[in-house]
Parts: structure tokens; C-alpha cells; sequence
């Protein structure tokens, strides 16, 4: 078990992000634009404009000018008669996907997308555009850049977080009903339940996707973690229950790589449990799991067990791209976040990553809780996407593959969000940000 050792430098503190008038629950970077959206009890989103410096001024010093600048884009008035308790981008970067306590999920684009779409669908029509959009109602180019454009219904309580699959096609959903249910995202925003799991046994906190393949990780108030695949001549199904923790699980993360997947949890601790292929765990004597045609399963284990950094409830961990495998951020109940460099092990014999404090800020929020801590993707082309409060109307779109700013500092930022219904952004301390 890695425990504290010597005390870490504090987070460099970038900007506050205010607005939102009940405690803030989750947060979400937009992986094509410049945006990082925020949910609240307040039942609000809101979306936050970013813009970075060029990399001289960045280098350059301290001055604020030199650091990123946000700024309040856009509060969307969900419609949720609850709370909104996760927000999602899909990969593309068009389409958010809001999770409420009002037992549904909230699909939202932006105007301009809704727009093009009826354009292009009154052209394969043959139709007259104004005649179309008085048939399905108009959406101004002048208002909310951002427009809900369907609801998905099915929960019979409490929806607790939302995520969309690694290439878009498909949407997960959890609740308090106890059940994951998977949807696929069908062309003109139309979504289709492929299946209803239920394998826990209490609430269902949350969940995530695997970032390269198709795999689905849920995990619980029973404190479990469950990990599930698609069977193309079935159906949905859960191949492995990960087993450890000793109370809620409130936050799942992989790895950058997929080859870990991070755990934080109501007892205090951050599990960290790697995929070995079946090569791996037969050689280790492990049975083998999610064997199907054409797939040679796979074994999750527990390699590693984070204690003694949180004083209370860890509610949030984040993966965020740096040497070897990534950092780790988590943050919880104490008002503590902590960034962990995770190596992989010096030992070909071993599977127990090295893990290091690299950054501790104390009373992140004040005296408020910490509900979750994001790191900011590590690849988005936002230099020339300056969309601050004066900027035109319109965000630039990015090309297929994105622009990696590590040297900027873009994978050095982070944000959290608190009971106080404030997000803040900060950076890990040796990178660009002063």
C-alpha cells in the first residue's frame, strides 16, 4: 500500500469560475473546443470559455497575462425539475448529455449544429427551409447557443452519471434503481436503449468507458465495481465484479492507456486495478475473464491501494496524460486534492505501479467538500480558438486530430468543483503555469 510520505508542493491556483447558486457536482472539458462545462443543483450548466496564451507568453513568466483565460460562455437552463448531477461531451464535441435527479437524461447540441442539420435535411427533402423549420420549430441564430434536443426516459429514480463510448455511437446511464442501462446513439438524435443491466445489488454512482475498446465499468453503493461487454450475438452482459473496497465506490476512471483503472471510495482509499491480457493471468495462475469468440478475455486485478491521503470520503478521481502512465488526481469529503505521477513498476516481475504525491492543496473549496476533479484533455487545439466573452458568436472547429499542447500546459490543468457552487481551475506545479 502506498502511503504519505514526504509533504508535496501545492496546486498552482488559476482562476475561479463562479455563477452557479447551489453546491457544484460535476464537470466535463469539451475534447474538440474550448469549453468546460459545469452542472448544479441549481438545475443550471454552465459552459466556460477558455482561450490559452501563445507559448512565449506562457514561458514568459507569472503576469496574468501569461495564463488562461476564462470566462463565462453560457448558463443553459436545463429544464431538469432536479438536480443536474453529471454533464458529458460526446467525442465530437457537439452534442452534452446532462444526468439529473429527475430520473432523466438531457441531450443537448449547439444551435448552429440544429440548424445545419435542418438545412441539410430540408435539402434532401426537397423542401423550403422556412417551411421546415416552422414545422419543427425554430431555432434562432440570435439566444442560447446550446439547445436541448431530446430526453431520455426510463429510469424510475434518481440518475447519477452519464457517459458517452470512445468513439460516440453509444451512451451510458446510472441511477439509484440500481441498473446501467446502455443506449445507442442513432443520426438525428435519436437514441435507442440496447440494454438494461442489472447487476447491482444499491445505488449505481457512476460509470466509465474503457478509452480504446468497448468495455463498461459501473461501480456502487454495494462497493463493487462491475465491468461489462457487448456480446454481438446476445447482448450486453457483465463478464467481472471487482471486489476490495469496503464501502461506496463514488468515482471510476481509466487510465489514459486503458491498462488501469482507478477506484475512489467512501473508505478512504483509491484501488488501482490493471488488465492483464490471458496470456498474463493464466502465466499467474488467474482465471480468465470475457472470453467470446474472437476475444481472448482478459483479468482485472488489484495492484495497488492508495491510503492515508484523504481524511474522509474520497468522491472523485481524474486520469490525466503524463510520463508513463498518467497522473492521478483525486479529491473528496476532507476538501483535499491530490496528484499521484503513476510509473510503471522498475521490476518486469511485479504489477504494483510506482505511485508518487507530486501535488496537495488543502481546502481547495474553503470548508466545502470537493465533488469531482477533471483534468483537462491532454490534445485540443484552443491557441487559435479564443472564444472569450467578446469573441464572435461562433467556436472554430478543430481538425480530426486535434493539436497536443502538453508544452503549453494544457495537460498540466485541472479543475474541481465544490459544495460552495464554485469550479476552480488549477495547474500541477512545475509546467508553464507560475
Amino acid at each position: 500500500m502506498a502511503e504519505p510520505q514526504t509533504p508535496a508542493p501545492a496546486l498552482v491556483h488559476l482562476a475561479d469560475l463562479t455563477g452557479h447558486t447551489d453546491r457544484a457536482w460535476s464537470l466535463a472539458w469539451n475534447p474538440r473546443l474550448p469549453l468546460l462545462a459545469s452542472c448544479s443543483s441549481d438545475k443550471d450548466v454552465h459552459l466556460h470559455s477558455f482561450a490559452l496564451p501563445d507559448g512565449d507568453s506562457a514561458a514568459s513568466g507569472s503576469a496574468a497575462s501569461s495564463r488562461p483565460r476564462f470566462s463565462l460562455r453560457e448558463t443553459v437552463p436545463t429544464g431538469h425539475t432536479r438536480t443536474v448531477r453529471s454533464v458529458a461531451w460526446a467525442p465530437s464535441g457537439r452534442t452534452l448529455a446532462t444526468a439529473s435527479f429527475d430520473s432523466t437524461v438531457g441531450i443537448w447540441e449547439r444551435v448552429a449544429d440544429v440548424n445545419a442539420a435542418t438545412a441539410r435535411q430540408a435539402r434532401n427533402e426537397g423542401r423550403e427551409l422556412d417551411a421546415l423549420r416552422l414545422e419543427l420549430g425554430p431555432y434562432p441564430e440570435e439566444g442560447p447557443e446550446w439547445d436541448c434536443i431530446g430526453t431520455l426516459e426510463g429510469h424510475e429514480s434518481e440518475c447519477k452519471d452519464v457517459k458517452f463510448s470512445r468513439n460516440g455511437d453509444t451512451l451510458a446511464s446510472c441511477s439509484r434503481d440500481k441498473s446501467v442501462w446502455v443506449w445507442e446513439v442513432q443520426p438525428d438524435a435519436e437514441f435507442e436503449c440496447l440494454s438494461v443491466l442489472m447487476e447491482h445489488t444499491q445505488d449505481v454512482k457512476c460509470v466509465a468507458w474503457h478509452p480504446r475498446d468497448e468495455l463498461l465499468a459501473s461501480a456502487s453503493y454495494d462497493d463493487n465495481i462491475k465491468l461489462y461487454l457487448d456480446d454481438p450475438s446476445d447482448d450486453w452482459y457483465c463478464f467481472s465484479t471487482l471486489s476490495g473496497h469496503t464501502s461506496t465506490i463514488w468515482s471510476i476512471a481509466f487510465s489514459p492507456c486503458g491498462t488501469y483503472l482507478a477506484s475512489a471510495s467512501a473508505d478512504c482509499t483509491v484501488r488501482l486495478w490493471r488488465r492483464l491480457s490471458a496470456d498474463e493471468a493464466e502465466a499467474r495462475g488467474l482465471k480468465v475473464e470475457g472470453r467470446m469468440p474472437g476475444r481472448p478475455g482478459e483479468k482485472w486485478v488489484c495492484v495497488e491501494v492508495l491510503k492515508g491521503w484523504h481524511e474522509r470520503c474520497i468522491y472523485s478521481v481524474s486520469w490525466g496524460h503524463g510520463e508513463g502512465i498518467g497522473r492521478l488526481a483525486s479529491a473528496g469529503g476532507d476538501g483535499r486534492i491530490c496528484v499521484f505521477s503513476v510509473l510503471p513498476s522498475e521490476s518486469a516481475d511485479s504489477l504494483t505501479p510506482r505511485t508518487t504525491l507530486i501535488a496537495q492543496t488543502d481546502r481547495a473549496h474553503g470548508d466545502s467538500d470537493v465533488n469531482c476533479v477533471a483534468f483537462a484533455p491532454a490534445t485540443l487545439a484552443s491557441a487559435n480558438a479564443d472564444i472569450s466573452s467578446d469573441a464572435p458568436g461562433r467556436f472554430e472547429e478543430l481538425d480530426a486530430e486535434g493539436v497536443r499542447l502538453g508544452e503549453r500546459g494544457m495537460a498540466d490543468m485541472l479543475a474541481s468543483a465544490g459544495d460552495d457552487g464554485e469550479v476552480r481551475v488549477w495547474a500541477v506545479p512545475g509546467g508553464v503555469w507560475k
